[in-house]
């Protein structure tokens, strides 16, 4: 099978389904932001969607979830969807099971959280004392001193830790996976010059590399990094010589089209990038390239919506036009696709000529679509 990638209309919030060629499936986020009371709510069902595809396999669990912070547009529903190993409350079989959970280390460090923050807090510490079923993204002073305090050896889990600039581990583009994940954040440095963890700035952000009949093909997943993060990846990326780890195909977007994670003037019709984020986008993208914005519309100017401090930002959106219709591609925004009355999951597939749209088939029953499966 070829490997492909699924967005899901969620308005301000991060889910994405990756489905690697040796058939695991790789979850980047969870928000199920969905008003069920609502019928006018436009945003997808989540569960719904992700069960529907399980289902198609046969299986009720991922290979991979990760969470790359905790902020509720990236984690809503956890504890009402995963099967989660801490705590028998949260085992009944309808969930779905996580065989490996995907932490920035800020998450098992964070204090004062609750509701499904709390959770995935809970079941990264609960796995990672167990000494399995876990990766944490990057290892700060600070990880080191909680482990220790909480009578974990460090030495004996250094194998469930996963720096900046290293691969994620069991993934390998020559191997039958046919992907590999290229961590670019967090930084444990960054983490260590920091008394106060900044969810955003400490969130992970990854470049995926696919191969498909011999050709590479470049996902870079940003979270909500801002311009200031986003140029000190670039300058730490360019200093080692590592600048193809850059390049992308495909774009999920940073912090849902924000401004901020260009430069920290809005602009009036268009954001004008700072330089080392301008390099990213301007020479790093790919004849052809996507960006994909999960977000709400982009206002149209001189709206209500047009003056709000939240994202998305028109004059952003601008910037990602002009630099994709310079690459011959698109931007795509989960909430307009296909179009605003009635946004739906879309998908790419990763050909060997590159990016492809994949033409979805008719949706099944509703019925059928909550059946969970057994199978696994």
């Amino acid at each position: 099978m070829v490997a492909q990638a699924h967005f899901f209309p969620l308005g301000n919030a991060d889910t994405l389904r990756l489905d690697i060629a040796d058939g695991r499936k790789v979850l980047i986020d969870y928000a199920d932001m969905r008003c069920a009371d609502d019928e006018d709510d436009m945003r997808c069902d989540l569960p719904r969607e992700l069960r529907r595809d399980l289902a198609k396999v046969r299986r009720n669990y991922f290979d991979a979830v990760c969470i790359t912070h905790l902020d509720e547009d990236h984690c809503k529903g956890f504890g009402e969807f995963f099967w989660l190993e801490h705590a028998g409350k949260y085992q009944d079989q309808e969930r779905i099971r996580i065989r490996e959970l995907w932490v920035p280390a800020a998450a098992i460090l964070e204090d004062n959280l609750g509701g499904d923050a709390w959770l995935v807090r809970a079941e990264a510490r609960h796995r990672l004392k167990e000494g399995k079923g876990v990766l944490v993204f990057s290892r700060p002073e600070a990880l080191r001193a909680w482990m220790a305090e909480n009578g974990i050896d460090f030495e004996s889990r250094r194998h469930l830790m996963v720096d900046a600039g290293k691969l994620v581990p069991g993934y390998t583009k020559e191997g039958q996976a046919q992907a590999e994940f290229f961590v670019h954040s967090p930084f444990g440095w960054r983490q260590d010059e920091n008394t106060v963890i900044d969810r955003n700035q400490d969130s992970i952000a990854m470049q995926v590399t696919f191969r498909e009949g011999g050709n590479d093909t470049y996902a870079l997943l940003g979270s909500d990094l801002d311009h200031e993060s986003i140029s000190a990846i670039v300058q730490v990326t360019r200093n080692r010589s590592n600048d193809d780890r850059l390049l992308w195909d495909l774009m999920k977007l940073f912090h849902h089209c924000s401004y901020l994670s260009l430069c920290p003037d809005r602009g009036t019709d268009e954001t004008k990038a700072v330089p080392d984020v301008k390099w990213l986008f301007e020479k790093q993208g790919r004849n052809g390239a996507t960006i994909v914005s999960p977000s709400w519309p982009i206002p149209t100017k001189g709206s209500k919506e047009d003056n709000d401090v939240q994202p998305p930002h028109r004059q952003a959106a601008n910037h990602h036009r002009r630099v994709v219709k310079g690459l011959n591609g698109q931007f795509t925004v989960t909430m307009e696709n296909p179009s605003k009355a009635r946004p739906l999951t879309f998908g790419y597939e990763i050909t060997a000529f590159g990016l492809a749209p994949i033409i979805l088939a008719p949706m099944v029953s509703a019925s059928a679509a909550a059946e969970t499966p057994r199978a696994g």
